[in-house]
C-alpha cells in the first residue's frame, strides 16, 4: 500500500508530507486547494510523463518521494528482473527541474521513467474524474470485460494463434499477386541479377584494383627510392662507390680480429656480423623487388576502366560492392519463390488452414470465457448498483461473432435499462453523469476481488452524486476498503464520513504567494470539515450536529 508521499516544490506546494493508512483515505478541500496536485505528483511518482509546469514558481526543482509498504510479489518480481534490491517495502524518487528534464531513483538507484512504470504497474490505479465517461464508449467495453473475466492467459494463447495465422496469410497473399504484376516483379528481377552478375563483381577487388593504381601511378618515384637504397647498400656494380653492406663486411672482419685479442669484444662483434648479414639480405630483397616495378604501358588503362564499371554499378543501385552482391542473392531468392509459387502456394494453403482451425478454436474458448465472465459480473453489478440507490436497473451484453482479428472473434457492447419496462439502450444514450460514476464504482467493485492492486484511487467518483446515493457510495468504498487501500478525493459530506483516515487540503495565501498545506484531521476536526461541507463557510451548531450524525452512521 502507498504508506506515505512527501512534496516539495510542486505547483503551489512548498513542501508537504502525507501519511495514510490502511482502508479508507479521504482528502476534501475546497475546489482549488490543490487536490488534483496530490494526483499528478502521484502520476509523476509513478514515471508517467510531466512537465515543467509542475515546478512551484521560482523554484529550481520539483520533488516526490513515495513509501510503499508490503509490496505485493509480481512487483517484488519485475524489481528482481529490473535488477534493484527486492525489499518488502519500496522507496520511489522523482524530480522535475525548472527545464522540464528530470530523473527517477528506485530504493535510492538511478531508473528510467520506463522502468519506474514497469515496476509500479502493480502498485495502484487511479480512476480519474472523468474516467467514467469512458463507459460511453463501445470500444473499451471488450478490454473491461476481459479485465474481469481474468482471461489473459487465454488471450495469450489466442494471440499467439492469431499471429503465426497472419503471417502466413501475408506470405500467402504476396505468392496470390496478379499474374500481371507477379511477371513484372519476374522480369525487375531477372534485369537486376543481370545488371549485377555483366558487372562480374568480386568481394575486395576494387581496394585491391585502387592499390595496384596507386604502385603504377607512383612507380617511378618508388623505384627511384628503391634504387637509392639499393646503392647505398650494395654500392654500384662497377665498384666505383661502395655500399654499405661491403663496408660492414670490412668492419666485422677487423672487429673479429680485435675479438681474437679480447674476449671482451666477441659480443660486439657478433652483433657487427648480424648486421653485415641483415644488410646484405636487404640489399638482395631490393634487387629483387626493382624487378617487380615492371609493368605493361596499358595496364593502368585495363585497371581505370574495371574501376570506371565498379563506380558506375554503384552509382546505379547506390550500394557498395558488398551490399550488390547480398542484393543479388536476395533477388535470386525471391525469383525462385516466384518461379516455384505453385508449390509454395499449395503448401500455405494447407498450413493456413491447420492455423485458422486452431485459432478459431482458441478464439471461441476465449468468447466462452467472456460470456461467462459477463453472466458473473453482471449478478455482481446488479447487486452493488441496487445498493447504490439504482434499483431495477437491467444490464445486457450486446455480442456477436464476427471474423478473427487481433482481440479475438468477439464484438461487445454494454446496454442498460434504468427503468422497468424498458429495452437495454447504450450507455451513452441511457445514463447521466451521476449514474455512470456509480455504474463505474460498481464494476470497479466487481473487480477488487479479482485485481491484485493493493491500493485504488478516486479522484471525485461521486460526481453529480448526492443524499442517499451518496451515502451509499461512501459505504461501498470503505466495504472496498476492507481488503484494498482506497484513496478517494470527494466533495461529497456522506462519502467523507465513512473514511477511516481523513485528510483535509487547504490553500493559504501568506506575502502574495499561495501555499497548500495537508492536514491528518482528528476527530473534531473531521467534524468542522463535514460541517463546512454541509452548509458552507457558516458552520452552525446544526451542521455540526450533522456532521457528528454522518459520522456515527457510518460506523
Amino acid at each position: 500500500m502507498l504508506a506515505s508521499l512527501k512534496i516539495e516544490n510542486v505547483a503551489v506546494i512548498e513542501k508537504a508530507e502525507v501519511n495514510f493508512t490502511p482502508g479508507f483515505n479521504v482528502l476534501t478541500g475546497e475546489t482549488g486547494a490543490g487536490k488534483s496536485i496530490l494526483i499528478d505528483s502521484i502520476n509523476a511518482i509513478l514515471g508517467n510523463r510531466t512537465s515543467r509546469e509542475l515546478v512551484r514558481s521560482g523554484a529550481q526543482k520539483a520533488c516526490i518521494w513515495a513509501t510503499f509498504e508490503s509490496i505485493p510479489a509480481s512487483v517484488k518480481k519485475q524489481l528482481e528482473k529490473c535488477g534493484y534490491e527486492v525489499t518488502d517495502d519500496l522507496l520511489l524518487y522523482r524530480e522535475i527541474n525548472a527545464e522540464g528534464k528530470g530523473s527517477c531513483r528506485v530504493n535510492g538507484m538511478p531508473a528510467t521513467a520506463a522502468v519506474v512504470r514497469d515496476i509500479s504497474s502493480g502498485l495502484l490505479s487511479i480512476h480519474g474524474q472523468h474516467d467514467s465517461q469512458s463507459l460511453t464508449n463501445p470500444a473499451l467495453h471488450l478490454g473491461l470485460l476481459d479485465q474481469y473475466a481474468q482471461n489473459r492467459d487465454l488471450f495469450a494463447g489466442y494471440y499467439r494463434r492469431y499471429r503465426e495465422l497472419v503471417t502466413v496469410k501475408r506470405q500467402l497473399d504476396a505468392l496470390n499477386a496478379s499474374e500481371s504484376d507477379k511477371q513484372r516483379r519476374i522480369e525487375a528481377l531477372t534485369a537486376e541479377i543481370d545488371t549485377i552478375d555483366a558487372a562480374a563483381l568480386q568481394p575486395g577487388e576494387e581496394k585491391t584494383l585502387q592499390e595496384r593504381k596507386n604502385v603504377i601511378t607512383h612507380a617511378q618515384s618508388i623505384l627511384a627510392g628503391i634504387t637509392a637504397a639499393h646503392l647505398a647498400l650494395a654500392g654500384d656494380e662497377d665498384g666505383e662507390q661502395a655500399g654499405a653492406a661491403d663496408l660492414l663486411g670490412g668492419a666485422v672482419d677487423g672487429l673479429q680480429n680485435s675479438a681474437r685479442l679480447d674476449e671482451s669484444l666477441t659480443a660486439m662483434s657478433e652483433r657487427l656480423n648480424d648486421l653485415y648479414y641483415s644488410a646484405r639480405e636487404l640489399a638482395t630483397d631490393l634487387a629483387d623487388r626493382l624487378d617487380a616495378y615492371g609493368f605493361d604501358a596499358g595496364e593502368l588503362d585495363q585497371i581505370e576502366t574495371r574501376l570506371d564499371t565498379i563506380y558506375r554499378i554503384k552509382q546505379k543501385f547506390g550500394m557498395e560492392v558488398d551490399e550488390l552482391l547480398a542484393r543479388r542473392e536476395a533477388a535470386a531468392a525471391e525469383l525462385e519463390t516466384f518461379q516455384s509459387s505453385g508449390q509454395k502456394i499449395a503448401e500455405l494453403k494447407a498450413q493456413m488452414q491447420t492455423l485458422y482451425a486452431a485459432a478459431k478454436e482458441a478464439a471461441e474458448k476465449l468468447t466462452q470465457s467472456r460470456l461467462k465472465g459477463f453472466a458473473a459480473m453482471n449478478k455482481e453489478m446488479k447487486a452493488a448498483l441496487e445498493f447504490l440507490n439504482m434499483p431495477g436497473i437491467r444490464f445486457a451484453l450486446k455480442h456477436t461473432r464476427g471474423p478473427l482479428s487481433s482481440h479475438g472473434q468477439d464484438t461487445v457492447e454494454f446496454l442498460i435499462s434504468t427503468n422497468p419496462g424498458e429495452e437495454p439502450k447504450p450507455l451513452a444514450k441511457i445514463a447521466s453523469g451521476g449514474e455512470l460514476s456509480r455504474i463505474m464504482l460498481a464494476f470497479k467493485s466487481a473487480l477488487a476481488d479479482r485485481d491484485a492492486l493493493p491500493t485504488v484511487i478516486y479522484d471525485e467518483i461521486d460526481t453529480g452524486v448526492s443524499g442517499l446515493a451518496a451515502g451509499r457510495i461512501g459505504q461501498l468504498l470503505h466495504q472496498t476498503a476492507r481488503g484494498h487501500q482506497v484513496l478517494c478525493i470527494t466533495h461529497t459530506p456522506q462519502v467523507a464520513a465513512f473514511a477511516d483516515n481523513q485528510l483535509l487540503i487547504q490553500k493559504n495565501v501568506r506575502k502574495d504567494r499561495t501555499f497548500t498545506e495537508i492536514h491528518t484531521l482528528d476527530m473534531d476536526g473531521r467534524v468542522e470539515v463535514l460541517a463546512r461541507m454541509i452548509s458552507g463557510d457558516k458552520v452552525s451548531e446544526l451542521s455540526l450536529a450533522s456532521a457528528r450524525e454522518l459520522i456515527e452512521k457510518s460506523k
